[in-house]
């Protein structure tokens, strides 16, 4: 892999840096990535979240001739990358399903024959035509894989999708790839290394010490209670994490209640009002965001003073990301986790319910395609709207099963379902050319939209297009509802087939409708898989359960860590260094009553350690005479 010809000496690296971003240093280690990517050596990268994975890909992008392919699934921080890089006058484009698929040809057309330095680009698109059909003719000097966990199998969060990543490396075998992940074992990067088709194991591990950020467990009767106490000691935004979007929804309003700004925000919701209330919470106009684990991936907040998770999380990988929002700019924060006594035993039946048996993964597959009318050996590479809610009521299902069913189907590459989202109309001609030219109905209408969709649409006699009606509509001077009416005659009469644009969720078939005998459930999908997850969640449950080392520790060794020192901060840190000495204890309370006096539980309240610990204290300081509770039932200092 060549850089620019004027060559990439320390220096240029360096002025790349100031001149360009302004900034004088690099941050711990991305100097060190970037001479191996300049080196031409494939990297694996494991760097916190906050760590600055960004300028490891972008610096070399300006110091090498040609294309930078960035994969990442958070179109959020597409857009945001791309509107920042713009600003510095270097030209970048992005590539999502949020766009209609004019506006996606004009930008891969200027990857290909302009001076375009960076393309951000969803892993999906990777498989389309229009990408397939341009990639030979591109420049390509380096490819950056984000959130590269995605890509294992052994992975918390894998998404097929990835795996045709590899395929780019046939047309550019010289440019190096740069995996980046802020969460890997050793079994996940070994896997992220192998499907990436690295040259060499290579693997860059920056530190995952968060020093300003402590760690808390509490396992506690009232959980909200004492989510009330977080909310109201600990100043600034937060974030909330819920198991499920009912559960979501329910607990923004108890906040709201209790006067606090809060709002909810999952999945189920549509994809601009999810839009307006990360903007929302982002502004600061909402202070807390209750969420699932929807909300997170593409944040950009460094002020989140605290992140508390409201139950025990699936994984240590999963609760890293999510509690690491917290504290980028370096300040103290709190990651809190909130337990209750029958967590484990209740999310244990949850994981077993997410690997339904293979049985009733075939018969739903059967269901579903029956649902659909697809016939055996009929479907292969189409779309359908798919209601999931009408679906399982008329098969007596119930939703979760379905799902989880079709998330297997969908890790063997045989059918997927794509979560509710904006979807654009689709459309492909069932006729030929030819036959298509003799059609007769609906006067000159018909006909000039027929000539407006063959001029805008190759390949649309082949396979589906996606299309913007309004694009058409404008381009022929017909109004949108005309076009919407005859794509409707066109369908009817059997020579389109035609899928509206919608809010609903899809399913696409990845192959043809097979008989139920023939589908093949692979061992690594299910079994590995199913024993993998609980050895995840047992990780989660001695981390939550221990109290006797470092909370930030225990998380290091886990991502490979040798060195690992104690944070100091954490709950167990503090509550060694009180059982040490409970003179620290007494003078914090002893500062806290001489600005008002209080009751026992309003002081317990300025604590994260144990009640009892607290309360023990205090009625050490009543027996000694340094403190008293008066007659309004307020403690207070004996002077």
């Amino acid at each position: 892999m060549q850089a620019q010809k004027n060559g990439t000496t320390p220096l240029g690296v360096e002025e790349i840096l100031y001149q360009t971003w302004g900034y004088k240093e690099f941050r711990p280690r991305q100097r060190e990535i970037i001479d191996s990517i300049l080196a031409g050596r494939d990297t694996l990268v494991l760097m916190p979240t906050g760590g600055g994975k960004s300028l490891t890909y972008q610096v070399p992008a300006l110091l090498f001739e040609g294309l930078t392919i960035v994969v990442t699934p958070l179109i959020a921080l597409m857009k945001d990358q791309v509107d920042q890089l713009r600003r510095r006058n270097i030209s970048a484009v992005a590539v999502h399903s949020g766009m209609d698929q004019r506006r996606i040809e004009i930008a891969l057309d200027n990857c290909t024959y302009g001076d375009v330095k960076l393309l951000y680009i969803a892993p999906e698109r990777l498989a389309t035509d229009a990408f397939r059909l341009r990639l030979n003719r591109m420049n390509i000097s380096l490819i950056a894989v984000d959130e590269a966990h995605c890509i294992s199998q052994w992975g918390y969060d894998f998404r097929p999708s990835y795996l045709r990543i590899a395929e780019i490396r046939r047309y550019a075998p010289d440019a190096p790839v740069l995996a980046l992940t802020a969460s890997a074992t050793e079994l996940v990067s070994k896997d992220i290394m192998r499907n990436l088709a690295f040259k060499e194991e290579n693997v860059i591990r920056t530190s995952f010490s968060r020093p300003n950020l402590s760690y808390v467990v509490r396992e506690v009767d009232d959980k909200f209670e004492h989510l009330m106490r977080i909310v109201r000691n600990v100043e600034g935004t937060g974030i909330i994490y819920v198991r499920t979007r009912e559960g979501c929804e329910q607990l923004a309003e108890l906040l709201k209640r209790e006067g606090e700004s809060a709002n909810f925000y999952h999945a189920g919701l549509p994809a601009f009002e999810r839009g307006l209330r990360q903007d929302e919470w982002g502004s600061g106009k909402v202070r807390i965001m209750v969420a699932t684990n929807a909300f997170g991936m593409g944040i950009d907040k460094s002020d989140v003073r605290f992140v508390v998770h409201f139950s025990l999380c699936d994984s240590l990988e999963a609760y890293y990301q999510e509690a690491g929002r917290a504290g980028r700019d370096g300040k103290r924060s709190y990651a809190v986790m909130l337990t209750a006594h029958d967590d484990a035993e209740r999310i244990a039946k949850i994981f077993k319910s997410e690997f339904p048996p293979i049985a009733d993964i075939k018969r739903i597959y059967e269901l579903v395609c029956n649902y659909l009318q697809v016939a055996i050996g009929d479907g292969a590479g189409a779309s359908f709207l798919f209601n999931i809610y009408d679906f399982c009521h008329k098969a007596r299902l119930s939703v979760n099963n379905v799902i989880n069913a079709l998330k297997i189907l969908e890790h063997n590459d045989i059918m997927t379902l794509v979560a509710e989202q904006d979807n654009p109309a689709k459309m492909m001609f069932c006729c030929s050319r030819d036959s298509l030219y003799k059609l007769n109905v609906e006067g000159n209408d018909m006909d000039l939209m027929l000539r407006t969709i063959l001029r805008m649409y190759n390949g649309i006699f082949t396979i589906f297009r996606t299309i913007n009606e309004d694009d058409i509509a404008s381009q022929s001077g017909l109004r949108r509802e005309r076009v919407h009416d005859l794509m409707k005659i066109l369908w009817r009469m059997n020579i389109i087939r035609y899928i509206p644009g919608s809010h609903s969720p899809m399913i696409l078939f990845n192959v043809e409708r097979l008989p139920v005998a023939d589908i093949y459930i692979a061992p690594k999908t299910y079994h590995d898989r199913y024993t993998l997850a609980f050895e995840r969640f047992d990780n989660m449950l001695r981390y939550a359960t221990n109290r006797d080392e470092c909370r930030s520790v225990i998380i290091e060794k886990y991502f490979g860590s040798v060195d690992a020192e104690p944070c100091g901060v954490c709950d167990v840190c503090l509550s060694r260094r009180k059982r040490g000495t409970h003179e620290d204890l007494e003078e914090c309370i002893l500062n806290i009553l001489k600005e008002s006096e209080l009751s026992v539980k309003e002081v317990v309240s300025k604590f994260t350690i144990k009640d009892s610990v607290v309360v023990e204290q205090m009625d050490k300081m009543c027996h000694e005479g340094k403190i008293y509770i008066t007659s309004g039932g307020k403690l207070k200092i004996i002077e």
